[in-house]
Formats: C-alpha cells, sequence, structure tokens
C-alpha cells in the first residue's frame, strides 16, 4: 500500500496487492522486491540479482506520475496509464530493464495501481486532464515514445468516472473502503476513486495488456482491499492472467477472528485465484520470536490459522508499508528476530517468499541493500537448493526448531540466549553426502538413525548437503547436457547449473563448463545422483570471472530424471 497524499502519510488503510498462480502450481523462487529503485539501477545490477538467486524482480509501478517528485507514494498516484514516465524512469528504461533481467534468466513484476488517480491541483475534485494533455503536445515525439496505448490527444478518464468525493473513515466498512477516497488527515482533499464503469475497465484492461506484452511476467495489485473482487476479475481476466504471477497485499492483524482479515483477506481469497501476502504468518513470527513466545508455533501455523495456505501465500518479514506509516509500524521486529524469521520462510517448504531492499532509506537506511547481504544471500542459496523437496518438523520447543527438507538440507533455529544440542531423526538423511551450513561453514555427516546437530544462541543454522566424503559410486549416474546455439565471445563459455550440489545449486560461479564439440553446441557428462528429479538451464558465463554472467537461457526450467543415466538438452 503506497498512500501517502502530497500532504500527508495515510496511517489507518490497509493496502491491497496481488499475485496469481501459474495454474495455481507456482514454483517458490525468492522474488526480490527492489522497493523504489530505478529502472535503470535493476537493470545494471541484474547479474548479480541473478548470481545471488533471485528468479524474480518486483518494480515500482509503470505508469505517468509527478517525475518531478522524489517520494515514493508519488508512485502509486497515477496521471496517466497511457505512457510510463515517472522518477525512476520512463517507458524505455522500463523495456531495457525488462530485457537485461530476462538475459539472466529472471523475471519482472509490476506494481499495478488502478484504484485511483493523481489530484493533482489539490482539490475535492480534479483529477489528470488538460495539464497532462497539454504537456504531451509540447513534446510529441517524447512521448509518443513511452506511450503504451491510446489517443495522447485526448483525456483518458472524465469526471462521470470517479466515485464521489468523499474521504474514508471506517476502513473495515467494505462499502466506505471500495467507493470512498484515500485521503490523509488536516483537510487533504485525498486521491480521486475511480468507479469500475464499463470505460474505467476497458483502459485498465489496455494498460495491463500493454504491460505484459513489454515481457512482465508477475502483478501486484495495489489497494486490492479498495476494489471488488468482480472488478480485480474484470480486470485480471483469464487471458491476463494466463502465465502470470499475481498476489494481492491486504495488511490484517492476524488471521481468521481479525477484522480485516475476515472483512477484506478471506473474501479476497475465495473470490479470486490470485495470492496474497501472508500477514497471518507474520503475526505468528512476531509472537514465536517474542521472549514470551514459543517457536512450537511454527511446526505448522496453517492448521491452526497462523498461515494462508502455501500455494497462496506470499511470505515476507517486512513490506514497505510497514515502516512507511505509523499505523503499521507495530509490526516491525528486531533486526535479531527478523534474521530468524527470514531463515524460516526461506527454509520452510510452503510460501513464496520475498525480500524487500529499500532504497528510500527508511529508518535510517535499516533496508538499504538488504538484497546483498551474506546472510540474505545464504539463506536465497539454501531455499534454490531445497526447493521442492518435502518437510518434515525434526523438533521443536519454546526456542527452538528443526526441519528437515527431503535430504537436501536441514533447518534449525535457536532464539534463546544459550545454545542448544538437539538430536533429530537422521534416517532420511543422505549419509554419502556433507550437511554444510550456508552461514558458517560447518558440516556434518550422518552415519546412523539418530544425530545431534547444535544450533548457537539466537542463531539460525541451514545445512545444505553437498557431495563429499567417500561416495558409493552405485548411487551416481553419468548424465549427458547439451546446450545449443551458445554463440560465445572470446573468453566466455557454455556452462550448466541447476538445482543439485553438482550443478552449483543454482549459483553461476559453481556452475559446470561444458565443451564446445560442435560450435555452437556445448556437451558435458556430470554425475549426479540416480533417480533424480533434475532442473537446469544453459547459462554463458566468463572463464576467468564467475560473476560475470552474459546470459541465462529463457523460459522454463529444463528438467530431467537421472535414472540409472540419462540425456537433457537446453537452448538459448
Amino acid at each position: 500500500m503506497k498512500y501517502k497524499t502530497k500532504a500527508n502519510a495515510i496511517n489507518t488503510c490497509l493496502l491491497g496487492t496481488s499475485l496469481a498462480v501459474f495454474s495455481q502450481l507456482a514454483s517458490a523462487d525468492v522474488i526480490l522486491h527492489a522497493f523504489d529503485w530505478r529502472y535503470s539501477e535493476v537493470a545494471e545490477k541484474a547479474a548479480e540479482i541473478a548470481d545471488i538467486g533471485y528468479k524474480n524482480v518486483l518494480v515500482a509501478p509503470p505508469l505517468k506520475s509527478d517525475s518531478s517528485n522524489t517520494q515514493w507514494w508519488a508512485r502509486y498516484q497515477p496521471q496517466d496509464y497511457r505512457v510510463i514516465d515517472n522518477n525512476r524512469g520512463n517507458k524505455e528504461d522500463f523495456q531495457n530493464m525488462i530485457n537485461a533481467l530476462k538475459a539472466h534468466g529472471v523475471n519482472t513484476y509490476a506494481d499495478i495501481v488502478i484504484n485511483q488517480m493523481a489530484n493533482e491541483r489539490g482539490n475535492s475534485t480534479y483529477f489528470p486532464g488538460s495539464d497532462t494533455l497539454n504537456n504531451y503536445a509540447s513534446n510529441s515525439d517524447y512521448w509518443n515514445r513511452q506511450k503504451l496505448f491510446g489517443d495522447l490527444n485526448n483525456n483518458l478518464f472524465s469526471p462521470g468516472d470517479f466515485h464521489a468525493g468523499f474521504c474514508i473513515t471506517n476502513w473495515t466498512d467494505v462499502w466506505e473502503s471500495m467507493n470512498g477516497r484515500i485521503c490523509g488527515g488536516n483537510g487533504d482533499p485525498g486521491l480521486p476513486d475511480l468507479d469500475p464503469n464499463d470505460w474505467v475497465r476497458a483502459q485498465q484492461k489496455s494498460y495491463v495488456q500493454a504491460i505484459k506484452n513489454m515481457g512482465v511476467t508477475g502483478f501486484r495489485i495495489d489497494a486490492a482491499k479498495h476494489m471488488t473482487t468482480w472488478h480485480i476479475n474484470q480486470v485480471f481476466d483469464a487471458n491476463i492472467k494466463q502465465d502470470m504471477y499475481l498476489f494481492g497485499e491486504i495488511i490484517t492483524g492476524a488471521g481468521a477472528g481479525n477484522p480485516d482479515y475476515d472483512t477484506f483477506l478471506e473474501p479476497y481469497l475465495r473470490e479470486t485465484s490470485h495470492s496474497a501476502y501472508d500477514f497471518p504468518l507474520l503475526k505468528t513470527l512476531r509472537d514465536a520470536f517474542d521472549v514470551n513466545g514459543s517457536l512450537e508455533a511454527l511446526a505448522n501455523p496453517k492448521s491452526w490459522g497462523g498461515a494462508i495456505d502455501g500455494i497462496r501465500a506470499l511470505t515476507f518479514t517486512i513490506t514497505h508499508d510497514i515502516p512507511s506509516n505509523d499505523g503499521f509500524r507495530y509490526q516491525i521486529m528486531s533486526e535479531a528476530n527478523e534474521h530468524l524469521a527470514y531463515a524460516y520462510i526461506m527454509g520452510r517448504q510452503e510460501g513464496v517468499p520475498m525480500v524487500f531492499s529499500d532504497a528510500t532509506g527508511v529508518d535510517n537506511g535499516r533496508w538499504v541493500n538488504d538484497y546483498k547481504q551474506d546472510n540474505l544471500k545464504a539463506m536465497v542459496k539454501f531455499h534454490n537448493g531445497v526447493q521442492g523437496a518435502d518437510e518434515e518438523v525434526l523438533y521443536t520447543d519454546q526456542c527452538a526448531i528443526v526441519l528437515r527438507r527431503g535430504d537436501a538440507g536441514v533447518m534449525g533455529i535457536n532464539k534463546c540466549g544459550y545454545a542448544k544440542d538437539i538430536s533429530i531423526n537422521a534416517s532420511n538423511l543422505n549419509s554419502a553426502k556433507n550437511y554444510v551450513d550456508v552461514f558458517s561453514g560447518s558440516s556434518f555427516k550422518v552415519n546412523s538413525s539418530y544425530h545431534t546437530v547444535n544450533v548457537p544462541a539466537g542463531s539460525a543454522r541451514m545445512w545444505l548437503a553437498e557431495t563429499g566424503g567417500v561416495i558409493d559410486p552405485t548411487d551416481e549416474v553419468d548424465v549427458s547436457f547439451t546446450c545449443n546455439n551458445g554463440n560465445t565471445n572470446m573468453g566466455d563459455s557454455v556452462y550448466a547449473a541447476g538445482n543439485n550440489a553438482a550443478l552449483g545449486n543454482w549459483q553461476a560461479a559453481s556452475a559446470v563448463l561444458l565443451s564446445p564439440t560442435s560450435y555452437p553446441t556445448w556437451t558435458g557428462t556430470i554425475k549426479l545422483p540416480k533417480a533424480t528429479d533434475i532442473e537446469w538451464k544453459c547459462i554463458i558465463r566468463n572463464e576467468t570471472d564467475p560473476s560475470n554472467v552474459i546470459q541465462w537461457q529463457s523460459g522454463a526450467n529444463n528438467a530431467v530424471n537421472t535414472g540409472n543415466g540419462a540425456s537433457t538438452a537446453g537452448s538459448f
């Protein structure tokens, strides 16, 4: 929710956004929320973002807003949907960013604002109109290059396309929330609220289709609480949703029984196919990591209403709305607890985790550049390494929880002030592998049905299975890899990267070099665990600088079951 008016922060509104699932089977790839980053900055960091292991980036709303206003909330006060031009960049910058991310195998998700427009003159009725048109006429060549759709010689909307100009006062009243204006108090007239008539919906559909056509693969629907689900489903219809990931942010204080959940979030989940920010889980995390709380609450929070269903859940520890609006700041955790909470959402099986990386500097820059902090980079590595593996709770008490993720990894969290030695059932772990902690590098191997792990005080441990020690060769098989159309420059080569330690656990720096046996076709034989489902992609990388990734194979991951030996191919 991005609703500060030009006069004031909105402290009381609950906002909506949204994220739909690919045929209800979205993978749990980590989303980087590059909050208020310039589009050009995202493009410049595309290789770094991919190399860390992020697969999706959520970026600032692509629309026309006041380009002279540097405040983050200005991006959520649209002046026009037909062009992209704002303080974060224009349409050309936006397209360059999409292309740069795609070249590194990363998807672009766009923040979509269709509930209200900017109040350009600060009165009770005014919305963008003649001022905007005069601006277009003064530099038509530029504005036509930034155009998404429509005729810039005419206004996009007229007075009849807006609701009556009253400010919302009862934020839990459904009718008020969906028909009133979001106002900032102290006489602020608020933001003109769009009426979802036929014309308005047609323009909104043209807008989101144009953004999709540029290559965006996911939408965050801003202000979902303030629109009917009928309106949302009319705009984000079956054609728009195909191959797109949509999620809605409706801020709630807790799960079932909380007024915001019962009145807004539950109907949203029931009446759309979208995912949503899992605010119920955030409440569970805050309570569990409190000094008087118990980590037993994290064993299966969905079962008692402490989390929404995993296939619909966007999980997080902090969003931009929480520190930027006084009414939500109570949801901020301490930095220590936020670290442990990130380990939990990255280590569990359910939900799509999102990392908030802020460009505004709120709270003395606490979340600036979080995307590349060593602890979060390590967590992304673990998350990618255990992707798709089943989950089992091996131990829990008030202080600690230990989860097994198939035989791919083990996660332990200890919130208390003393170290814990915890005996776990190790019968489903792989005795042929080292389990290496992504934070400290400490490791263990199992040689019996039970094993004792140590989790230091106030810490998390995420042990990722890596091939090591003496391995029975009958456990591994030869898999032939082929990458077609691998056209490279001098000093670059083609590599295979995938979701297994032998393939670098999606880390480009640890990918496996292939040989140009019949250039531009590259091949190689890699030993992998037998009878194992593997996902992988071709990449072009610099031979001497592992961080310099030139290109990731686009599209879906290549998939193969290794069986007793297999062949698999991908193509640029």
